[in-house]
């Protein structure tokens, strides 16, 4: 919320001032040049006598004498600046419940003072708010309620702000976006502090909308999706891509945030594999607000249900058709352990530590018959893996030929598209697969 308040304040000031002199002993003069005063030389004196008032206290009190006193004073459009430049001086002065006290006194004058006042009364009131608010004290809520209807009040009255003499209509309309994207960030803020998620979603994207290029903005607009109950952890994750794109503050740990939840929330078995989709993500909300209906990513309770319905046969099907088939499934079995795997050895590559088998799998024995090339390649380590591991070296595997049958359990690592081959590790060939030490390989089927 404090990205929009010197801009806005700024904004604000300026127009209050354009539009009201804060001088009456300049309308006076003219007056008396040309035309009677429209109020008494009383009136006048008592304004200046609280204009001349130095301490804030006796001034705002001062302020509201004369309002009593003179309820339809002409001078009464002079008070408002002064009010707020009380304000001011307790918010510069850091005396922010004052502050916040002080503007309170302002809008409770309603229509007697003018909509650029209110304004920035209210914009005083924010300020003062943001940099007091902390921790949870027991009227919280109460404080919150009444910050978030302030800002809501100067929601309504900005349409009626009058447009000074000295800018085009195009400048006023683009300050006037800046002042609704602030007023619109204190909505959200005490929103979303509130739990409040729907309101603070609605406020946010009307900052957007007015600021498009608001990193934060999209950052809390992400929080609070995903803190909806039930969550939108598709659109949050979204808007806190597009956060990073418009490179918010702490961009790397925002984007190690995001990774974090994109794990959470699809519980891949391969971690490594959400970097891929982290960064198509990144890309795509760079050139689009909001995510498209078409664009999603799979629940860990989607992958979950791939995984129990897979089978070493469905799983080099859906990898070698490609497409969102093969994404879905690799990110619902890469890193998966099979207990039994099957087929011929079409090579053997072997080393002083390991034995690389080249296998071949397939649905039905005349396929496996028929195979030339492999699928599958399983590492086996005859010496012990210097890496370390929990799977013990198997030197008896060297017995094994091509063409002999292999049976193993592994866990899948990678696979190669094409061509297509599926990569184990932690290979642990069934001992009786192995022909004895001595014996001639015998080529079974």
């Amino acid at each position: 919320m404090r990205k929009f308040l010197n801009a806005a304040a700024l904004i604000l000031a300026g127009l209050v001032w354009a539009t009201v002199s804060p001088r009456p002993i300049a309308a006076q003069a003219a007056a008396q040049s040309s035309q009677q005063p429209t109020y008494t030389m009383q009136e006048y004196n008592s304004f200046q006598a609280c204009q001349a008032e130095k301490d804030p206290d006796a001034k705002m009190n001062c302020l509201d004498g004369y309002m009593t006193k003179y309820p339809n004073s002409t001078l009464i459009k002079y008070i408002g600046p002064a009010y707020v430049g009380v304000c001011n001086g307790l918010a510069q002065g850091k005396e922010y419940a004052k502050a916040i006290a002080c503007a309170d006194r302002v809008l409770g004058l309603g229509d007697k003072m003018d909509v650029t006042v209110q304004l920035q009364a209210i914009q005083l009131r924010i300020q003062s708010f943001s940099a007091s608010f902390t921790g949870n004290p027991p009227d919280a809520a109460a404080q919150l309620t009444k910050e978030r209807d302030a800002a809501a009040l100067a929601v309504q009255l900005l349409p009626k702000l009058p447009k000074p003499a000295n800018v085009t209509d195009d400048q006023f309309d683009q300050q006037k976006k800046a002042i609704a994207a602030f007023f619109n960030s204190a909505i959200a803020a005490a929103d979303f502090q509130m739990k409040d998620y729907p309101g603070a979603i609605t406020a946010y994207k009307v900052v957007l909308a007015n600021t498009p290029n608001d990193a934060l903005a999209s950052y809390r607009l992400g929080l609070a999706y995903m803190a909806l109950n039930p969550p939108q952890p598709l659109d949050g994750m979204w808007a806190v891509a597009r956060a990073i794109d418009l490179k918010i503050e702490d961009a790397d740990k925002v984007k190690d945030y995001l990774r974090k939840t994109m794990i959470n929330y699809e519980q891949p078995t391969c971690d490594s594999l959400i970097d891929g989709q982290l960064n198509e993500m990144l890309q795509l909300a760079a050139n689009s607000p909001d995510r498209p209906a078409t664009y999603t990513i799979p629940a860990a309770a989607d992958l979950l249900k791939i995984a129990q319905a897979s089978t070493i046969v469905t799983v080099i099907q859906d990898l070698s058709g490609g497409g969102d088939k093969a994404k879905m499934t690799w990110l619902a079995i890469c890193g998966a352990e099979f207990p039994e795997v099957v087929g011929k050895i079409i090579d053997v590559q072997k080393t002083d530590t390991t034995v690389d088998f080249m296998v071949y799998f397939g649905a039905t024995q005349q396929d496996v018959e028929a195979a030339t090339t492999a699928n599958m390649d399983a590492k086996v380590w005859i010496a012990p893996n210097p890496a370390g591991g929990d799977v013990p070296p198997q030197p008896d595997v060297v017995r094994l030929e091509k063409d002999d049958p292999i049976r193993f359990s592994g866990t899948l690592t990678t696979y190669d598209p094409s061509p297509f081959m599926l990569h184990w590790d932690k290979v642990k060939v069934d001992p009786t697969i192995i022909p004895e030490k001595g014996k001639a390989p015998a080529h079974r089927k």
